[in-house]
């Protein structure tokens, strides 16, 4: 029999490759002789550069790099074994858990260190950029990473804008004279599944910059730096300076940083992961595949990564199990979109600190998986 365990990060318990593991040991305690190939699975967000590291052989480099309030910060990203393709996620370097409560504030938090941990790579002779942008603390439009790539983003008297929002409104000027050589070899996968614009209603600043600690006169002179500096960008030579194209207002503006400025295409983050896997190729030739996420909800099938596992499987008319830590009502909606059964792992009744312990968690799902396979083998020998 041949199983293919791709499980998502069951998040503050076990990573993609742990949760995969649990579920081997599971299987092979009922079919001892069974092919279970555990691959790895993420949707973009955190976990997205362990995953991909770790389970396509690759290697992680850590580097010390200008965080969201300016002082340094240890960033990790992953190069992968063609030695040419680097996978980070930008929460690493400018990320909201990186800022206390207390101290968020967008007119301040910079992007600056993702372009640091981007330099870093080329360096080191990567030329293939997978990028999560998920989870930031910033509103600068990607000022700040442009900066650090060479880019000049200068006020009217020539100088560098400020970091943060900030710098924003005293831009006047955007220079390429002194951008990183590499930069024009180097392509980017963007992984964002955020549709809004980088302005507007519906745009950066008024959707996510209350949550970064925007105030309402913030978000409006936010909003309107940021459109300036679209329109500024246009006018200047960057025709992909799109400031409505859906994505563009992802991680504060970082979209359409990207967009504009480099080599980019913005993508939904589990379709480069499967791309990027070849999770495709083990599924076609597979009997069952298992995968999960850490609770499974009406949101899993919003483009989350079971989800999509479960679309190639049905694509090979594949059965497909799911496991996770925890259920909700509205997890019947997996159902419908090819995830035949799902279970969660929690076998009693504990304090939330017990359930996300890690040996915990791993013993409670290789045990629930153990226990669904034998189900599965009674009803084979019928």
């Amino acid at each position: 029999m041949k199983i293919v365990a791709a499980i998502d990060t069951f998040k503050g318990s076990l990573t993609s490759l742990e949760a995969g593991e649990a579920a081997r040991r599971g299987i092979l305690r009922v079919y001892p002789n069974a092919h279970v190939s555990v691959r790895p699975l993420a949707d973009g967000g955190e976990g997205t550069v362990e995953a991909l590291t770790l389970g396509m052989g690759g290697h992680t480099e850590k580097v010390t790099v200008t965080g969201p309030l300016g002082k340094p910060v240890e960033c990790a990203y992953g190069i992968l074994s063609d030695g040419k393709t680097a996978v980070l996620e930008m929460s690493g370097a400018a990320g909201i858990t990186l800022v206390p409560e207390s101290e968020r504030n967008p007119m301040n938090t910079t992007t600056y260190g993702v372009g640091e941990v981007i330099r870093n790579a080329i360096a080191k002779g990567c030329r293939r950029f997978i990028v999560g942008i998920g989870g930031s603390a910033t509103n600068d439009g990607g000022i700040g990473m442009l900066q650090a790539l060479g880019y000049g983003m200068l006020d009217e008297n020539g100088n560098q804008v400020s970091f943060g929002a900030k710098g924003l409104g005293g831009l006047r000027t955007i220079s390429d004279d002194s951008v990183l050589p590499e930069l024009r070899e180097c392509s980017f996968r963007i992984a964002c599944d955020v549709t809004n614009p980088l302005c507007g209603e519906h745009g950066t600043s008024a959707v996510y910059g209350p949550q970064k600690g925007a105030t309402p006169a913030m978000i409006s002179q936010m909003d309107r730096w940021l459109g300036a500096y679209a329109d500024l960008a246009f006018s200047k030579k960057y025709p992909r300076a799109d400031k409505n194209q859906a994505g563009t207002g992802a991680a504060g503006g970082l979209g359409f940083a990207f967009l504009a400025f480099t080599n980019a295409v913005l993508e939904s983050g589990v379709r480069i992961v499967l791309e990027e896997t070849h999770l495709e190729d083990y599924i076609k030739d597979a009997d069952l595949i298992v995968t999960g996420e850490g609770r499974l909800d009406a949101q899993t099938v919003m483009g989350k990564a079971p989800v999509g596992v479960a679309q190639i499987a049905k694509k090979y008319g594949k059965p497909v199990i799911a496991f996770s830590g925890s259920v909700t009502a509205g997890a019947n909606a997996c159902n419908d979109a090819g995830i035949d059964a799902f279970f969660p792992i929690l076998r009693n009744v504990v304090t939330f600190e017990e359930a996300m312990d890690r040996e915990n968690a791993a013993r409670n799902l290789v045990d629930t998986v153990e226990q669904v396979f034998r189900l599965t083998k009674s009803l084979r020998h019928r």
